[in-house]
């Protein structure tokens, strides 16, 4: 896994150079997708044993704390300048904080399913800004793609209520989305560090919020809840984040957030499997609208489309 880390990190730090970038790697994709997915569950199970600030907080700060020992033994280099710390603060902010806590908060307010769906809208969300900020196009095709998402998301969320839980997820969503157009400005950051401390400091934060409402920490400390915190915090924030990371960095922002439509795909799936939790009739009918969103914006992405350098952004 060292090597892999060392080699895929090399790999973000190269330009375009002239060259359309091309899509993310689709095993990889998978495998980050399903492990977000099975994260809806671990939260459902976790949350038998702590409270939602707290338990969030966990996650974030048992991710930060691995990646930054990781980082200190293979001696990688802290970010330097106001300007990188700047840009984690506002990841912790945004991808740790305010993502994490809504996030838990949606999963205790709905069913595993439907959160899944509701907190993964960045597809949706993220296509407008990346135009804007970094000169992707927003094509017909896409266009219409993200039509069918959003009017899946639609289907989904309205026999939910649209209460509490609903919109709590999808401010999940668009924190996340915020999230990743912060990473795409990485560049010349040590990709590991840069994950590690902001998942740290926004487990601090999430730590004083989670005083001021819960209290103090009453968590059971069952081998479950061992086993839940540290997939959740090892598996799918530590791993799956910082290798969605190095795909923000080389990868069309367009065509990498619509592979997360698979996330609320597997996340119905190990809901059905490990919880026996069917999906309604308008939750399934919202993921065949979704899977066909994902369908329309991965077939209508063009390489050709997008620029041939490194967008630069707008400070």
């Amino acid at each position: 896994m060292t090597l892999w880390l060392r080699r895929t990190t090399t790999a973000s730090r190269h330009r375009w150079d002239g060259e359309a970038p091309a899509g993310p790697p689709p095993l990889r994709m998978l495998w980050i997708t399903a492990a977000w997915g099975a994260c809806f569950v671990a939260i459902r199970w976790g949350l038998r044993d702590a409270p939602v600030l707290w338990f969030a907080t966990l996650r974030s700060l048992v991710a930060g704390a691995a990646l930054v020992a990781l980082a200190t033994a293979q001696r990688r280099p802290l970010p330097t300048g106001v300007r990188a710390w700047r840009l984690i603060g506002l990841l912790a902010l945004t991808n740790a904080g305010i993502a994490f806590a809504a996030m838990f908060a949606g999963v205790a307010g709905l069913a595993t399913g439907t959160a899944a769906v509701l907190a993964n809208a960045q597809p949706l969300l993220i296509l407008l800004p990346a135009w804007w900020l970094y000169g992707e196009r927003l094509t017909v095709r896409t266009a219409v793609g993200l039509t069918v998402g959003f009017a899946g998301l639609l289907v989904v969320a309205v026999p939910a209520g649209g209460g509490t839980g609903a919109w709590l997820s999808i401010l999940a969503a668009a924190a996340i989305t915020a999230g990743t157009l912060l990473a795409r400005r990485l560049t010349g950051a040590d990709l590991v560090q840069t994950a590690g401390w902001h998942f740290v400091i926004g487990g601090a934060g999430l730590a004083v919020v989670a005083g001021a409402v819960e209290g103090l920490p009453r968590i059971d400390w069952t081998p479950r809840f061992l086993l839940v915190l540290g997939f959740l915090a090892l598996v799918g924030t530590a791993l799956a984040y910082w290798a969605w990371f190095v795909e923000t960095l080389r990868s069309p922002l367009g065509r990498l957030a619509a592979w997360t439509f698979l996330t609320p795909v597997f996340g119905v799936a190990f809901a059905f499997l490990a919880t026996a939790e069917r999906p309604g009739g308008w939750t399934a009918a919202g993921l065949v609208l979704v899977l066909g969103s994902l369908w329309v914006v991965l077939r209508g992405s063009d390489p050709s489309s997008h620029p041939t350098e490194r967008p630069a952004g707008r400070d």
